[in-house]
Formats: C-alpha cells, structure tokens, sequence
C-alpha cells in the first residue's frame, strides 16, 4: 500500500491512545492461554476434546460475568482503576494453573481468571472512546487491535516454542509476567482520572431509557456479533486441534500459522481503516467481513491438509477480522450517551464471552462426535445465515441516516 496511507493512518491520535496501545501489546504478546492451553489438557493432561472443550468453556462464562461487572463499574469508577487492578489480578490467578491440574479446578481457575481479565474490557473501551473523536475513533480502535495483533504474531510464534522445548507450563508464567508489566506502563504512564463524587447518581443512569437493554437495535446487533464470535473463535478453539489431530502440524507450525493472523493485520489494517474510515456506511464493511468467513473454512473442506489451503485460511479469515471488528466496536462506542459507555461497552463485551463459551463447546463437541468435515460445512452454512442479519441491519442504518438526512 502506499506509504503515505500509513502516515495519515497513524497521524493525530491522542497520546493516550499509543499508551493503551503499547500496554496491550506488552500484555497480548504473553497472551497464548486460549492458543494452547486446549492442547496443554489433552497432551499433558490426558483429557479428552470434549473435555478439554467443556473445560474451556468456563473462560467464556467469566467472561460474560466479568465484562457485565466491568462495565457496571466503569460507569460508577473511572476506567484507570479498573484496568490496573484487571491485569493484576488476572495474572496472579493465572499462576494457580501451575498446580491445578484437575478438570473441576481448572474448570474454576479459567473461570474466575476471564471473570478478573475481561473486567478489563468495557474499561478500554470507554477509555478509547475518552481519548478518540467520531473522526479518528475507528483509527484509534484499529490502532488498540494493531497492538493487539502484533502482540498475537509474537505470542503464538514464542508460545510454540516455549510448549514444544519448555513445557506449557511455562506458557502461564509468561501471560502472567507480561499482565503485571502492562499493569505496570499504565501505572506510570496513563494519566489516572478522579472519580466524579456522586457519578453513579448521575440523571442518564436514572434515565431507564437510556439503557443499552431498550435499545432493541443494539441487542440484535449485540446477538449478531456473539454469532459472528462463535465462528471466527474456532480459529482459537478447535482449529489448533484441527490442524494437530488431522493435518499432523507441529507446535511451533500452528503458532507459526496463528502469528501470521497478527503480523497479516498489522501489516493491512490501519492503512485499510484510514482510506475507509470517512464512510458512514459501517454496516457495508462488515458485511464485506462476514462474507469472508465461508469462503475460509471451504479452504480447509476442500484443502485435504495441505499446508498452503492452511495458510490461505489464515488469510481469508484475517480479511475477514479486518473487515468486521474494527467497525463492531466503533458502532458499540459511538451509539450510547456519554454516561451509558461502561453498559454498552459491557454488553459488546458479553457478546465475545458468550461466542467464547459457545465456541469450545460447540466447535470441539461437533467435531470430537461427527468429524471436523462436518463441522466445517455446519461454520458455512451458519455464516450465510449471519451475514443475512448484519444485511438487514445495514439497510436499516441506511433509512435511518436517509431519514435524518431528509
């Protein structure tokens, strides 16, 4: 892409923004828990997928715990507070997974681990939306995920490493180290706000209208993106499993093929979002996003193994990354009022908890009982589906802002 797409990519963004951006990369790039952590209970462990995948399912639940007790507490506290003491603690709970090698325990472990992570969640997000305008807010997102990327094509690349020569116990000291660094920069450097005596009794809050839970455009869009999470976390969830079992890929090969996820959408994104940012027709590109899904899991149908159909899926499954979730959350942040950003926040949040709870479960159950081929047509076919949904909300934005306009 021309180099001057760059520039204006990462030009004028508030400075805060690049300090919540450098701390995620630091956090994200120990960040390989979901990665390998499947593999870790069926190899070391000797549990079964579908154990494994119901083990994992408890993430997703803490999640959707923790994000709705992050956002409620964000619009009550500041977003400062809330970050550190997420990080903290989620890094000193993932260490108990060093002894705890039961179903049961580690069942609890993951769940009270995501339930502390993902408080962390609304928190960013009200703290993008503070630190970004309507004109750079989908840049400021797209530079949090860059961060979040790169820390990811460095995460897993180490990661297969580190399991293979190391053992993947050594996977949870490292995400638990990196936690408290990112803690750490956002101590010293990120300016901490004070807390508005009283805020909680603020007349928006007291508004019930105003609430993100009658907002029924927003819950089905909300409903819409735990389905789109669903599928596009298998590439977390049973893929790993998919390539192991059945393409007979080494450790250190599937992190390979996961880090090139992250390095393909630090390498396209924020150029990509500059040139698109100034559209008003989000839904467009998100449906672009969606679209792309089917067409990479029928590279894996019809790949029979073959390592360059592998490495075609992990393409067009970052096509698709690129093309959706920068404009997910953009919608998610610049929809509420001020004060409702911690709800809203949250409930885009729960959305990914309850696509993490569904996407172990469903993606390794179906695949352990009928076979990974089934699967994949099952992935196909429900993408279809899901991108009739976001098509109707497209149209629907579309009179709206004609409406307005008129």
């Amino acid at each position: 892409m021309p180099l001057h797409l760059y520039r204006h990519a990462f030009s004028n963004l508030n400075r805060n923004i690049w300090i919540l951006s450098l701390a995620m990369f630091i956090n994200r790039s120990g960040s390989m828990v979901l990665l390998f952590t499947t593999l870790y209970m069926t190899r070391d462990l000797h549990f079964s997928i579908a154990e494994a995948g119901f083990v994992m399912s408890f993430y997703g639940m803490g999640s959707v715990l923790g994000s709705y007790l992050g956002g409620w507490l964000t619009d009550r506290k500041n977003h400062f507070d809330i970050m550190v003491s997420a990080l903290i603690s989620s890094g000193l709970i993932l260490l108990s997974l060093l002894v705890i090698t039961t179903p049961a325990g580690m069942a609890a472990v993951i769940f009270i681990y995501a339930l502390a992570a993902d408080s962390f969640r609304p928190a960013n997000a009200a703290a993008i939306a503070e630190y970004s305008t309507p004109e750079n807010r989908t840049r400021s997102v797209g530079l949090m995920r860059l961060a979040v990327n790169l820390g990811f094509a460095v995460g897993p690349a180490v990661g297969g490493f580190v399991a293979l020569y190391l053992g993947y116990r050594w996977l949870f000291v490292i995400d638990a180290c990196t936690g408290f660094l990112a803690a750490l920069m956002l101590f010293l450097y990120l300016p901490r706000p004070a807390t508005i005596p009283g805020r909680h009794k603020n007349e928006v809050l007291a508004d019930s209208s105003t609430s993100a839970y009658r907002d029924l455009r927003y819950l089905f869009f909300i409903a819409l993106v735990a389905v789109y999470g669903t599928i596009f976390f298998q590439i977390f969830a049973s893929i790993p499993q998919y390539f192991k079992t059945v393409s007979g890929y080494d450790e250190d090969r599937i992190g390979l093929l996961m880090a090139l996820n992250g390095i393909l959408v630090v390498i396209i994104e924020m150029p990509l979002i500059a040139k698109l940012e100034k559209s008003k027709k989000i839904f467009r590109f998100i449906v672009i996003g969606v679209f792309c899904l089917p067409a990479a899991f029928a590279l894996l149908y019809f790949g029979e193994h073959r390592l360059s159909f592998a490495i075609l899926y992990t393409f067009v499954i970052t096509l698709s990354e690129i093309f959706a979730m920068p404009f997910m959350m953009n919608y998610a942040l610049s929809r509420p009022k001020k004060e409702r950003q911690g709800q809203y926040s949250a409930l885009y949040s729960i959305a990914y908890g309850i696509a993490t709870i569904a996407a172990p479960s469903l993606g390794l159950g179906i695949a352990d009982r009928y076979g990974f081929d089934r699967l994949f047509v099952i992935l196909i076919v429900s993408s279809l589906f899901l991108s009739l949904g976001f098509l109707w909300m497209a149209g629907k934005e579309k009179t709206e802002h004609a409406g307005s306009g008129g």
